[in-house]
């Protein structure tokens, strides 16, 4: 698990096992499920591209639900660590600008994955319509 976070993190710019730790274990498992979902059912519909056209709608709408859902997941995960954030705010009374700026930083780790989960679930709905139509018209 150290080397795979290792090597990913040379690649990314940052550790993305820590991220994913720093950005709520709970939420982020939510969201790495939905993003499990989208890739099962885009294998689904790439393996339908020459079945009917009714499975193929519904596996692409899977695609985009799952895709969403992880974003909202994201969302949510997001406003509940800022209600905790600002309750522990209101309860130490004065903190640092730094402390404020690390806290806001570890709060958008969460939307920035649910927004990559959508990206790629719209980018793959997207491809595999491209392929549909090219498979329908040969």
């Amino acid at each position: 698990m150290n080397i795979l976070s290792t090597d990913l993190g040379v690649v990314f710019g940052f550790n993305i096992i820590d991220r994913f730790q720093e950005g709520g274990t709970t939420g982020m498992t939510l969201v790495l499920i939905c993003f499990l979902i989208v890739i099962f059912f885009a294998i689904k519909a790439f393996n339908s591209l020459k079945g009917s056209e009714a499975v193929f709608q519904k596996n692409k709408k899977l695609i985009n639900h799952a895709a969403i859902l992880g974003l909202v997941i994201s969302l949510m995960n997001s406003l509940m660590g800022l209600i905790g954030a600002f309750d522990a705010i209101e309860a130490a009374g004065d903190i640092s600008p730094s402390l404020l700026a690390g806290g806001l930083k570890i709060t958008l780790l969460s939307p920035l994955f649910g927004l990559l989960v959508l990206i790629c679930g719209f980018t793959a709905s997207f491809i595999l319509t491209v392929m549909r139509r090219a498979e329908v018209e040969s």
